[in-house]
């Protein structure tokens, strides 16, 4: 089985925008990075923006969509 690569993305945010990530990822269960990977594709989605091989943000499965 091939084992997928990461890609490594540093942001600086205002200390009220990490306070919020924090606090969504603690409601969620989830580390900072999978909330970050959630929140993006759950805006993708919701634009129509597609993306070959993106995660299903819900269940974290990986899916491939062509547009």
């Amino acid at each position: 089985m091939a084992v997928t690569k990461t890609e490594v993305v540093s942001v600086r945010v205002p200390p009220d925008v990490k306070t919020a990530l924090v606090a969504a990822a603690e409601q969620e269960r989830r580390s900072l990075a999978s909330m970050v990977e959630f929140m993006v594709l759950e805006y993708c989605r919701s634009r129509g923006i597609r993306s070959e091989g993106a995660a299903d943000a819900a269940s974290g499965h990986k899916s491939v969509v062509k547009g």
